[in-house]
């Protein structure tokens, strides 16, 4: 009996998949992570490692208060993209990361994490791709350009991470209406609520069950 239920949790150990989330904020994305693999929702996920791009944020100490390690990779620490885009790839290696999310992480890499982590490394965007993204559109300019435009609905992108800003392919979209009178400010806690805190761990747990397919920059879902 001891045995069966210890090659029992040997293969639970096998099937975990480790995941590494970047931040460079509050981290409330990290936090809707944290919260849905308490309730079971990352199936085999498990945030292992949470690495800030700078000292003193707020998602270092959502870390240290769910007990996750973490550490701060500075990017004024390095004279290079290039030098800090491979201690970032040597880190991630090192700990054994199976998923890279990138949680509001707002520094520039280069294809060195790219070629060793593809198609596994995830972005959450605050819009509906291909409206609203690329270089300069992160953060409130988002929701900015999108009640410029006076459109009627926005939402969030769950898409895979390729050297092209927010031009890998989309695994995950959910709108939200746009509301009259909408701020930015309120536009941006609807989206955060509505769609990124729910897509973006549902695309962590498809990864994780290896249900996402990628191939021609197209993303199928295994299993639908």
């Amino acid at each position: 009996m001891l045995l069966l239920f210890y090659e029992r949790e040997v293969k639970m150990q096998e099937k975990q998949k480790n995941i590494a989330v970047l931040v460079s904020g509050g981290g409330t994305n990290l936090q809707a992570l944290i919260d849905a693999e308490k309730r079971g929702e990352l199936g085999c996920g498990k945030i292992t490692l949470v690495i800030a791009s700078k000292p003193d944020v707020y998602a270092l100490e959502r870390a240290k208060n769910n007990s996750i390690k973490s550490l701060v990779l500075a990017r004024k620490d390095y004279a290079s993209i290039a030098d800090y885009s491979k201690a970032l790839t040597d880190t991630l290696l090192s700990e054994k990361a199976d998923l890279v999310v990138l949680a509001g992480f707002l520094t520039i890499i280069d294809e060195q994490v790219y070629e060793k982590f593809e198609n596994r490394i995830l972005n959450v965007h605050p819009a509906l791709i291909p409206s609203f993204c690329g270089k300069g559109y992160y953060g409130l300019r988002v929701h900015e350009a999108a009640l410029e435009k006076g459109v009627k609905v926005s939402g969030a992108t769950v898409h895979i991470v390729t050297p092209e800003c927010d031009a890998g392919p989309i695994v995950l979209q959910k709108a939200v209406d746009v509301l009259e009178g909408d701020t930015p400010e309120t536009l941006q806690k609807r989206i955060m609520e509505q769609a990124e805190w729910k897509i973006l761990p549902e695309a962590v747990k498809l990864f994780c069950e290896g249900r996402i397919k990628v191939e021609n920059n197209r993303v199928t879902i295994k299993g639908e």
